[in-house]
């Protein structure tokens, strides 16, 4: 009762005081004066640099006043990065875009005093790409895209929105687009799904999806976290006799075709054949029975089994656990799996192509002792063959992605030692799960990184909610060389906010090299963007 006692005299002491000025009709003054700009020094921050973008090296003027008594205490940053000063008069300041400079605020500094300037583009090699027809977004992150054989995209997740489309009918975490992004309505998802859906693959002449979800469209029940969607977005039922006694009429009624889930979240779908190989946070398998009476025989009933699979599991195309993989018939139950969150992916090319990556916050699995990382061969088993002498690394690990053009895998996490030898946060693995030295990470700071992956031609691409690398301000978000270095004229894009889930390599309209981001993100190079983006990489 004590804070509400407190405020109550509070309340009763400002409104008696605003009582007793308003009775006598008296005029307050500022007690502090009016505010006054720091040394006489005036910046009009919305005027824009002449000129007002430019690539490093480029000669800037600023329209500032009083800043000529200060001349050899001057510092001028664009974003974070110190700049040359080439000339300072009474109105104005003439500085040189500086090589590792990027787009955002103009600083300028005299001792603790600090003036801010107007905002300044810096041009680099990656931009925001004009074809792409998404300026809205979506209003929830983007787990996953995949192209289709018809030039379409689909964009999956937990948004209700895409592209500002779904405002007077909800579009519930599934869309689909054209190749330039523009919304495709012809897509027959009804209510979509009532949670989020993380992954989607290609299966069965359809689409299978994963993720957090007990209903889609009509279907409100009897699905656990994993379903069969038709090509043209459908949930894809089967006709079922229930039981029925002999003196009630027969009927039929429809559930879903693929029947098989999982208890919890389902994070990753992989083809296998004409199987599929599911990852995510679960414990157990469920499928139910349709055909089956209650106890008392008075009419059909839903029977739910469970058997225990954990985080681990394979399915046939109707559903069916595969008990060959991962599974121990005598026990009845599923190897044990991580003591920890362990994620996967695929491995899609070179020699170890359909084995699985495995990584995340374990240190066992299936009772062995593992530094966060391991490789499962096609047939689920632990495949001995990677980083056999080394202990991994000393941290959770968040982010694995394999390049088959390099063969090598980047990860990103806590860490800071990978088989015993430094590795800070970034890592550069060779086939056999072995450090290659040659990546060296320099220092981060304000934070990590969450995303690491490395693009066709060699470029790294990481984000996260780090500030600087290796002393340069790159916030959250920087394109690095195979030996870990900064690559100039890919750093200057500015603020980067949010997460990346990933990257993939296409093409503009007009053919441009472009790289289709998404995530869970709401800024990039300093302006708004919502989950969703295309950008053009030179």
């Amino acid at each position: 009762m004590k804070p509400i006692y407190l405020y109550t005299l509070l309340t009763i002491g400002i409104l008696g005081a605003c009582l007793w000025s308003c009775s006598k009709e008296e005029v307050l003054e500022e007690p502090y004066g009016t505010g006054k700009v720091p040394l006489g020094i005036e910046v009009n921050q919305n005027q824009a640099p002449s000129p007002a973008s430019g690539l490093p090296g480029t000669e800037v003027t600023i329209n500032a006043y009083g800043l000529l008594p200060f001349r050899e205490e001057l510092i001028f940053r664009f974003n974070g990065e110190q700049a040359e000063i080439v000339d300072v008069t009474d109105s104005q300041i003439k500085v040189v875009v500086p090589d590792y400079a990027s787009t955002g605020v103009t600083i300028i500094s005299i001792g603790d005093v600090v003036v801010f300037g107007p905002q300044f583009s810096v041009t680099g090699k990656i931009s925001i790409d004009p074809t792409f027809n998404v300026t809205r977004g979506t209003n929830g992150g983007v787990e996953q895209v995949i192209h289709t054989n018809d030039g379409r995209m689909l964009i999956v997740g937990a948004f209700t929105d895409y592209d500002n489309k779904g405002v007077i009918r909800p579009i519930n975490r599934i869309a689909r687009a054209f190749s330039d992004g523009t919304y495709d309505a012809s897509l027959r998802s009804g209510r979509g799904a009532n949670g989020t859906i993380g992954h989607i693959i290609p299966f069965n002449n359809g689409y299978l999806i994963g993720g957090a979800f007990n209903g889609y469209a009509q279907r409100g029940a009897d699905i656990s976290n994993l379903t069969h969607l038709n090509g043209n977005g459908t949930i894809d039922t089967m006709g079922v006799r229930p039981f029925r006694r002999p003196d009630q009429l027969d009927t039929i009624k429809y559930y879903p075709t693929f029947n098989g889930g999982f208890d919890q979240w389902v994070d990753h779908l992989y083809p296998q054949d004409d199987k599929v190989i599911v990852n995510g946070n679960f414990r157990y398998y469920i499928s139910r029975q349709y055909d089956k009476p209650n106890k008392l025989e008075t009419r059909d009933s839903v029977i739910m089994d469970s058997v225990e699979m954990r985080q681990f599991a394979r399915l046939l195309a109707d559903g069916t656990l595969d008990r060959s993989y991962r599974f121990d018939t005598a026990t009845g139950r599923s190897w044990e799996g991580g003591n920890g969150e362990a994620r996967a992916m695929l491995i899609t090319g070179g020699p170890n192509e359909g084995k699985l990556m495995v990584y995340g916050t374990f240190t066992r699995f299936d009772g062995q002792q593992k530094g966060y990382i391991l490789r499962l061969n096609a047939d689920g088993t632990i495949d001995d063959t990677f980083n056999p002498s080394g202990t991994g690394a000393d941290q959770p690990i968040h982010r694995l992605f394999y390049n088959p053009t390099t063969q090598k895998y980047m990860i990103c996490g806590n860490f800071r030692n990978y088989n015993g030898q430094p590795a800070n946060r970034l890592a550069m693995l060779n086939e056999d799960g072995s450090l290659d030295g040659s990546f060296v990470a320099k220092e981060l700071d304000g934070g990590g990184p969450n995303f690491i992956k490395q693009l066709s031609d060699g470029k790294i691409i990481v984000s996260g909610d780090f500030r600087t690398y290796a002393g340069i301000t790159r916030n959250g978000f920087m394109v690095l060389d195979e030996q870990g270095d900064l690559i100039p004229g890919y750093n200057a894009t500015g603020t980067f906010s949010g997460g990346i889930e990933d990257i993939i390599e296409t093409t503009a309209a007009d053919d441009k090299r472009a790289l289709l981001i998404y995530g869970i993100f709401w800024q990039f190079n300093s302006e708004e963007a919502n989950n969703l983006i295309r950008v053009i990489i030179e």
